[in-house]
């Protein structure tokens, strides 16, 4: 008998047959992959089109929303209007709620509004207009009774709306570049309209920026979340040189004037004496840097909430002691109180809502 012959070691050059580097291993490893990243990208799909069903279908255990008459009138008892985030056939479109029960029946309007203020029978209602390749955007002022009165181009994606307290100036903001305040690559377009002579202010930016009392030669102006003090001024905040500022409107000078330093998203208390604001802070993640506070107009002096999360929403004041803002939530946002004084707790007033405005 033939003894076998010895077997013949390789060499670290010379791979066994389809071992890890040869082009058949190879191949099988990428068509694994391949057919890996094919069932995960189905998955996504199957997830993100199933949650686009359900998503018009009545969530479990949401508030309960029907469809019915709205007005935007002060009569009818004090109201909470907002932007219906529940899932179901009444998504994104403006409801109401009795104030004093924010977890009760939503009365749905019908309209669909991406941003949405109201005040005195006046509504802004910043909405999207799907194209096969771009969204384009408008604005869109309401009557009492939610039909629109004119529209107006909205050069971008809407950020902020508010309507004066006579319901006599509305305001907007949208970001031209960029879709977030927290870094510095963006670039916001705000405007105001007078609903009595329909004269269009297209672009802040074009208003005359005084500091210390001398005027601000600047390219870098950006201008954004307007909210009024009467039917001629208004607050705003107005970006320049890498800080921001809190300035006093004027429509008729069409100046700005700054009055104190790091405020975004100004909202003015009802009793015109107070500023809920964002406050960048120190030390806060690049990505989530705000707080909220509340800024004394005649003393300038600065108070912090008792919220301590990061808010990215310009405040609004459900009565002159209550701040009322959005969080993210389960369904999109949820609308969150505090007090203005830095006293108490945060809570939830309202679950799956957001641009909310108080009427009556």
């Amino acid at each position: 008998m033939t003894a076998p012959a010895p077997a013949v070691p390789r060499s670290e050059e010379t791979p066994a047959p389809d071992g890890p580097s040869t082009p058949r291993r190879k191949l099988l490893v990428l068509l694994a992959a391949v057919l890996l990243l094919a069932g995960v990208g189905t998955a996504a799909v199957r997830y993100a089109a199933d949650r686009s069903d359900r998503s018009d279908q009545e969530q479990a255990g949401g508030p309960p929303v029907h469809e019915g008459p709205l007005s935007l009138d002060a009569a009818g008892g004090r109201r909470l209007l907002l932007r219906n985030l529940a899932w179901g056939p009444h998504r994104d479109e403006i409801a109401a709620v009795p104030a004093d029960d924010p977890d009760g029946p939503r009365t749905a309007s019908g309209v669909k509004c991406l941003r949405f203020h109201a005040a005195a029978g006046t509504g802004i209602c910043l909405q999207a207009e799907h194209g096969a390749l771009d969204d384009t955007y408008h604005a869109s002022v309401l009557d009492a009774s939610l039909h629109e009165l004119k529209r107006f181009p909205a050069p971008g994606i809407p950020t902020r709306a508010r309507v004066s307290p006579s319901g006599h100036l509305v305001g907007w903001t949208v970001f031209v570049s960029g879709d977030s305040y927290a870094g510095t690559n963006f670039s916001t377009r705000t405007a105001i309209v007078d609903t009595r002579t329909w004269q269009f202010y297209d672009n802040l930016e074009n208003f005359q920026v005084l500091r210390d009392g001398h005027p601000v030669q600047a390219s870098d102006v950006n201008v954004w979340g307007v909210t009024f003090a009467d039917d001629s001024g208004f607050y705003a905040t107005v970006a320049t040189g890498g800080r921001t500022y809190l300035v006093r409107g004027d429509l008729a000078a069409r100046t700005l004037t700054t009055l104190h330093q790091n405020v975004e998203c100004p909202s003015l208390s009802p009793d015109g004496t107070r500023v809920a604001y964002k406050k960048r802070v120190d030390g806060a993640d690049p990505a989530a840097p705000w707080r909220l506070y509340v800024l004394d107009l005649a003393t300038m002096t600065e108070t912090a909430t008792a919220e301590q999360r990061n808010i990215d929403d310009q405040a609004l004041w459900a009565d002159d002691r209550t701040l009322l803002y959005s969080m993210p939530g389960d369904y999109g946002s949820d609308l969150w109180t505090v007090p203005a004084d830095g006293t108490g707790t945060p809570a939830v007033l309202v679950r799956s809502a957001v641009a909310p405005a108080y009427l009556g």
